[in-house]
């Protein structure tokens, strides 16, 4: 992990700080990859094998069984293993992108208190907060918790390692105890609506009626830290249903599905690099019962607070993709001279 800070020419003030993740080697980015992101297409690939090639009906239960019951037995999230493993995760796969956080008041984040660190877009997954996750060390944050559908814990395996990972079931209860016992919670608030929104030539933020996580952060008296994740569409190919009967669906299983593959039709991401932008915390003054008022307030200064951070950032993200698009000509460009006779 590298430091650095940005500068504005004109003030000679401090812009941001700039938090670049560390390369590691291919194999270990792979490894740590294959751990968080390769479940979901693990426990399809058993399901279809299991059926395809397993000719004992007993043997054939047995295996489905024991899928359920990953699906239904207790995790322990304090397990040795499981940090362990969450360890090797926040390590090695932000530097596969690479990701890049960029901090707007890194001084104004104090790791002793808590956060809802309300990030947008959805995209297919949320990948770029891993970087807000405490686990990669990328945010001066001691305690994160993620807020995921209740369709990740209901998926064998998924559970285990999403739950290692520091994710937990997007209830307003969790959301409150986590805050109240000094996490900072990680918050999608345009949650499944966006992926059916989600398009290839643009990002979608479904925030106009998505005012929750605002009420919430007003009784806990926790500030609402903006994010947003630019580069994530470009991590995964995918085709999706269209019409109502879709949008029905993704609601009653609180889960958008579609088909989406990475390098080669795998799990893995194509490796596009991720800039993560932390804006200011927006103050809340605590109040158990707010009121509508109120709420709808401080739902304006957030969105407004977003809007301003992309408009800002987007241009320095696209110099950067342009900047790298160039250096890889480049060096195509040259290795192929170098090795002509």
């Amino acid at each position: 992990m590298s430091v650095e800070t940005m500068d504005d020419p004109m003030t000679g003030e401090t812009e941001s700080t700039v938090i670049h993740s560390t390369p590691h080697s291919t194999m270990r980015s792979l490894t740590a990859m294959m751990i968080w992101l390769g479940a979901i297409h693990l426990n399809i690939a058993l399901f279809v094998v299991v059926l395809l090639f397993c000719r004992s009906t007993s043997v054939l239960f047995l295996i489905l069984g024991f899928l359920v019951l990953l699906s239904v037995i207790p995790v322990d999230d304090k397990s040795r293993f499981g940090q362990a493993l969450a360890s090797y995760v926040g390590k090695y796969a932000p530097g596969y992108f690479p990701i890049t956080v960029h901090i707007e008041d890194v001084k104004a984040l104090d790791p002793s208190k808590s956060y809802v660190l309300a990030a947008e877009p959805h995209s297919i997954f949320p990948i770029g907060c891993l970087s807000l996750m405490s686990i990669t060390g990328l945010l001066p944050l001691s305690k994160t918790k993620a807020l995921a559908s209740s369709a990740v814990f209901y998926t064998p395996i998924l559970r285990q390692t999403g739950t290692w990972l520091g994710l937990t079931v997007a209830t307003k209860e969790n959301f409150i105890n986590n805050l109240k016992a000094g996490y900072s919670c990680v918050v999608i608030p345009g949650g499944v609506r966006e992926i059916f929104y989600m398009n290839h030539d643009s990002e979608v933020a479904f925030l106009k009626k998505r005012c929750g996580f605002v009420r919430v952060a007003i009784q806990t008296g926790s500030p609402i830290v903006p994010v947003f994740c630019f580069g994530q569409r470009d991590v995964y190919k995918w085709w999706k249903p269209k019409g109502k009967l879709y949008l029905w669906l993704a609601r009653a299983i609180r889960f958008a599905p579609l088909v989406f593959w990475g390098a080669f039709g795998s799990p893995i991401p194509y490796r596009k690099p991720m800039h993560v932008v932390v804006g200011k915390p927006i103050c809340v003054n605590e109040n158990p019962n707010p009121s509508d008022e109120e709420v709808v307030e401080l739902h304006t200064q957030y969105v407004s607070a977003l809007e301003k951070l992309f408009l800002k950032y987007r241009k320095v993200v696209k110099l950067h993709a342009q900047y790298v698009s160039a250096l890889e000509k480049l060096f195509l460009k040259y290795r192929k001279r170098r090795n002509s006779p």
